[in-house]
């Protein structure tokens, strides 16, 4: 029997997941509720809160469901359906899982189906590659806060310089990813241009929404600036793709 992405065994054993997370977020709302009504908060502000983090977690959730979509041509839609609920991110599971079948000699661009023992090894290398964060926080999360801020009190400026540095450390690392095929334009290769005109694109929007919650007061759009860049750098894959070819 041919292995299939989106068996429904494969969508009940990720259900189980969400919903195990979406319970630890109930328990946790009304943990908070109930903390809320013991320091004596009114009811109507409660109500506000809880309605006003709501409607604020929408933006956030965009960007998750353009993730999934974008993800689940290649891995069906369980696996990152499971992945991106719990601790994943698109800037991480793209990366890992074309590495993952590049290792098995696989090219991700290139990639219409996967057998059963090439979606586990993804599926593995995805989980575990970000389970490293989960253990790696508390164990030298403290030390390095720690030593940031005694860097700080000793030499403010030095302090700043190493925050930037590794921030800027953590940019190179994707912009890594989008500039690996670039040296092929110079071989006549004008694919290698897609990523970087796609990023700027996401970029310009970025800008523009910055723009509009400076100049025109828009609050709203700090929530709203990363999906709507994200749908803008996605809808310029498709004709740049055409383009470029």
């Amino acid at each position: 029997m041919q292995f299939n992405v989106n068996h429904p065994v494969l969508f009940l054993l990720a259900g189980i997941i969400v919903l195990v997370v979406l319970a630890q977020s109930v328990w946790f709302l009304r943990k908070a509720w109930k903390r809320g009504m013991e320091i004596g908060m009114p009811m109507g502000k409660l109500k506000r809160i809880v309605i006003g983090t709501a409607v604020f977690t929408i933006a956030p959730a965009t960007a998750i469901v353009i993730s999934v979509i974008s993800l689940s041509k290649k891995l069906g839609i369980p696996l990152p359906w499971m992945r991106l609920s719990v601790v994943g991110a698109i800037t991480y599971e793209t990366p890992a899982a074309a590495n993952a079948l590049s290792a098995m000699g696989l090219e991700w661009a290139k990639v219409t189906s996967l057998s059963a023992t090439e979606y586990v090894t993804v599926a593995s290398v995805m989980t575990a590659g970000i389970m490293v964060g989960i253990w790696l926080v508390p164990v030298v999360g403290k030390k390095l806060i720690s030593g940031m801020i005694n860097l700080e009190k000793r030499d403010k400026k030095w302090g700043e310089i190493f925050s930037a540095s590794m921030f800027l450390g953590m940019i190179s690392a994707f912009l890594g990813y989008v500039f690996c095929n670039f040296a092929g334009v110079f071989r006549g290769e004008l694919s290698g241009l897609i990523p970087p005109l796609v990023m700027l694109v996401s970029a310009l929007m970025m800008g523009l929404c910055a723009l509009a919650l400076k100049k025109l007061g828009w609050r709203w759009m700090n929530d709203y600036a990363l999906p709507i860049s994200l749908i803008a750098g996605m809808a310029s894959a498709i004709p740049i793709t055409a383009w470029l070819g």
